[in-house]
């Protein structure tokens, strides 16, 4: 096969490409060029999308012996996904800017434009497994890695995209990957891992959504209060907090007895932001839109798990499909500060089935 390897200048993307080559395929190396300009991002090895990520993907192709290219997706990936980081954040959601980047960048337009150019499959570092059932339909499974399995933010993939993808690390752990790195002579055999949003320069998401929403901040101050509505302190942007958030409130008072408050409720309109004990932030159900199914829809009522976090837990549950655009969920264990924005990714077993966006929680009724 033809094959596009995504390089994001890290040591997983470079040694897919490498084993995407040795299975014998004719693989191009591609690094996507995301920032309208590149001096704003982060420098160094904390992103996947820096100018230092760009040499090393370069460098790296050039021992492997493939072709190299940057694509520029800059204007893509600024409507699709900062765009969409902004204005979730100003409604009072929590969004996950590298689920949709998967969804509308790396498995669409990069996809697009490969298949476009006559190349049959995109190639990542990813830690996922893709397998095929009786029916010739391909699944998505979990890596066998489970510290660094990635098939939660390869949720919304659809079959079409399956098709075309190839994920080589899936079975392999990471401590193997970068021995085979250095094996390989990869210069980026002991790079550090990206953790936090490319395109927030320092990792302080509050700050940079106070300087780039300006006017389109829903409020600039408001009060924090307590479920009784006594005022506590006062924030300068809802759009600065998130469901189940504790550090950073700055609260004026205490709480009575002692115990740490954290964020259960985010009005942009009114601009208050109210705080509670964590086990107010109890979830034990919630409502998905937008749902995207790996292969066929469930039929009836699904007993499963979700996911609810990239990094989180399973969680045993029941999965409803009420329509096409909708999706209930019973959390059987129940979950702790859940955000309308957060994507719920369903499985059976290991399997991926598909994920939807929260779109509302259903506290747990205190006893």
């Amino acid at each position: 096969m033809r094959v596009v390897a995504a390089m994001s200048g890290g040591v997983d993307s470079a040694v897919a490409a490498a084993r995407a080559k040795e299975a014998g395929h004719d693989v191009t190396g591609v690094h996507l060029a995301l920032s309208r300009n590149p001096a704003s991002y982060r420098s160094g090895a904390r992103g996947c999308c820096t100018i230092e990520d760009s040499n090393d993907a370069r460098r790296a192709a050039d021992v492997i012996g493939i072709p190299f290219y940057v694509w520029d997706l800059s204007d893509r990936f600024h409507e699709d996904v900062v765009e969409d980081f902004m204005s979730e954040y100003a409604e009072g959601r929590t969004p996950n800017p590298c689920l949709r980047c998967n969804e509308k960048i790396k498995f669409a337009a990069v996809l697009d434009r490969a298949l476009a150019l006559g190349f049959d499959a995109v190639a990542t570092g990813h830690y996922a497994t893709l397998r095929e059932d009786a029916d010739g339909l391909v699944e998505l499974h979990r890596a066998v890695d489970g510290g660094k399995d990635q098939s939660y933010v390869l949720g919304v993939l659809d079959q079409d995209q399956l098709r075309h993808s190839l994920f080589p690390l899936g079975d392999t752990p990471k401590p193997q990957v970068r021995e085979e790195a250095a094996r390989r002579g990869l210069l980026v055999a002991d790079k550090p891992d990206s953790h936090d949003i490319c395109f927030v320069a320092d990792g302080d998401n509050a700050g940079w959504l106070r300087e780039k929403l300006g006017d389109r901040a829903p409020n600039e101050s408001g009060p924090i209060v307590d479920e009784s509505g006594e005022v506590l302190g006062e924030h300068q942007g809802t759009y600065a907090y998130t469901i189940g958030q504790r550090k950073g409130l700055r609260l004026g008072k205490p709480a009575p007895d002692g115990k740490p408050r954290f964020v259960l409720d985010i009005e942009p309109v009114s601009g208050i932001v109210t705080v509670g004990p964590r086990e107010h932030l109890a979830v034990d159900g919630l409502s998905g839109i937008r749902p995207r199914w790996a292969g066929r829809v469930p039929e009836g009522t699904l007993e499963g798990t979700v996911q609810l976090r990239a990094h989180g837990d399973e969680h045993r549950a029941r999965v409803n499909v009420v329509s096409t655009t909708e999706v209930e969920i019973e959390l059987l264990d129940p979950a702790y500060g859940i955000a309308p924005g957060q994507a719920a990714v369903i499985y059976d077993g290991t399997r991926v089935v598909g994920s939807v966006t929260i779109a509302t929680t259903r506290r747990m009724a205190l006893a």
